[in-house]
């Protein structure tokens, strides 16, 4: 395993995930995120898509299930998967061992605000048992930061009840409260 450097690493409480920003969008100024995961068993992501950002996968121990554009396949260490814009994906640990991967996320857009969002409020108690915020305005906030969608569901009417939701919770000061409480800022 690895040293964990408690300013880079972020845990999620509900899951056990544990998250270590190997090279920030600051870094990058802006080309990508890399991120290590260690993921635990049972854990991962419901099927999704994002429209800013491909996403590439790369096992470094265990093995890492995951589906992409309807395709199952099973990542192990050394072997790496990517996950272009708009392609129908999830990942997940079905194994006994946790499994630890990178993902690098090209542009960076804001996932490193995403995800401490997101672990931040998991610490808090603040997100349901579906890793989606309790709170209305959070969770408006947690979508725009995210730029992910769900399958099943019109581009253009998620696009349009989060947008509002977005700009309400702007002139709300939601997004500075969140930055102020996840992201020192």
């Amino acid at each position: 395993m690895f040293d964990y450097d408690e300013h880079r690493t972020i845990e999620n409480p509900m899951i056990g995930d544990r998250v270590t920003f190997v090279k920030t969008s600051a870094e990058t100024e802006g080309e990508y995120e890399l991120v290590r995961v260690v993921l635990q068993p049972g854990g991962g992501t419901p099927l999704h898509y994002h429209t800013a950002f491909s996403e590439q996968f790369e096992v470094e121990e265990g093995q890492l299930g995951m589906v992409c554009d309807g395709r199952t396949i099973v990542l192990l260490p050394g072997d790496s998967a990517v996950s272009s814009i708009g392609s129908i994906h999830r990942f997940y640990n079905d194994s006994t061992e946790p499994v630890v991967f990178l993902t690098t996320v090209r542009p960076a857009r804001y996932f490193e605000y995403f995800l401490r969002l997101s672990y931040g409020l998991a610490c808090d108690g603040k997100l349901r048992s579906n890793g989606i915020p309790k709170s209305l305005w959070d969770a408006a906030v947690f979508f725009h930061w995210g730029e992910t969608y769900m399958p099943n569901v019109s581009l253009k009417v998620q696009k349009a009840i989060f947008g509002t939701l977005y700009r309400i919770a702007r002139m709300l000061n939601v997004e500075k409260k969140l930055m102020k409480a996840y992201l020192n800022g």
